[in-house]
């Protein structure tokens, strides 16, 4: 806790969660003294549609709105993370021009979004072109972490959007980063691919960045109604422990509408039960340590 903070206000211990642990009242966090540097998390599967975008967005939409400075990097050349939060990449630097160009600062492409203390860093399909071109390049896994470097001190998180693949660009993502979290979708599939993914994490640690940690294993998409769900759950539970994050976020039509408003589900739909799940998320992470 930065020196003069306020007190924390603290909720209640709840009910039984989705998860089998009681829900805790998780500190709302108070106002930081100073910024920086920041720690860096990257929101992690190689399998598509669970998530990581909306959580990403959200995420640090509800950092953001708790006074954390937040940098959103988009790594993902769908560019899905720079269009939820409106912004258009067709004539604008991005990511990639970042990546190929040493010499380019990261300030000139940064973009600030129109929520308060969140910065991004855009992509678009260009990205896609970025494996062939760092194939040849010395000690091509740090691209993306000599990138970061000269900004971290601007912000208290920075937090990476990866695309859904083991790749290049996703090892890259790992080697800048000092902690994943893990966002995995309540369907049996989804469960199919974490353990190449938390191999990958340990590849990563013994090979090039020692100081990297599981923060979490986000639920997703999550619907109470069915068996199928609360089943995955349960699994996900027996399988990573309490590296399983309390907060677990439910499905809802909710998410596809704001990303067409180009806005995160907690300024779209503020009273939004999804919306006070990422505000929870982001407390719990506080309240983890994983940010300041």
């Amino acid at each position: 806790m930065a020196a003069g903070a306020t007190k924390a206000k603290t909720e209640d211990e709840g009910p039984i969660g989705p998860t089998g642990r009681p829900y805790h009242g998780f500190p709302t966090p108070p106002h930081l003294d100073s910024h920086g540097p920041a720690r860096i998390i990257a929101l992690c599967n190689q399998k598509g549609g669970v998530g990581k975008t909306t959580t990403t967005i959200n995420l640090a939409a509800a950092l953001a709105g708790y006074g954390r400075k937040v940098l959103a990097v988009d790594f993902d050349p769908q560019g899905a993370l720079s269009a939820g939060l409106g912004i258009q990449t067709h004539e604008i630097p991005t990511i990639y021009d970042l990546l190929l160009d040493g010499k380019r600062p990261a300030r000139d492409v940064i973009v600030a979004s129109r929520v308060e203390n969140l910065d991004v860093l855009p992509a678009n399909i260009d990205l896609s072109a970025a494996e062939v071109h760092l194939v040849s390049e010395v000690a091509r896994e740090t691209t993306l972490a000599r990138v970061l470097r000269p900004v971290a001190a601007d912000y208290d998180v920075i937090l990476i959007d990866c695309q859904p693949s083991l790749g290049l660009l996703t090892v890259n993502a790992l080697t800048a980063s000092h902690g994943v979290v893990i966002p995995l979708e309540c369907e049996f599939f989804a469960l199919r691919g974490v353990a190449l993914l938390i191999e990958t994490i340990d590849k990563v640690r013994d090979r090039l960045n020692p100081s990297i940690r599981l923060d979490g294993v986000l639920a997703t998409m999550y619907d109470p109604r069915t068996l199928h769900s609360r089943e995955v759950l349960e699994r996900v539970v027996d399988a990573f422990g309490d590296d399983v994050l309390e907060t677990v976020i439910g499905r809802t039509v909710k998410f596809p509408d704001a990303s067409v408003a180009g806005e995160p589900i907690t300024e779209f739909a503020p009273g939004h039960a999804a919306a006070q799940a990422y505000l929870r998320l982001a407390r719990e992470l506080v309240a983890r340590g994983a940010v300041a």
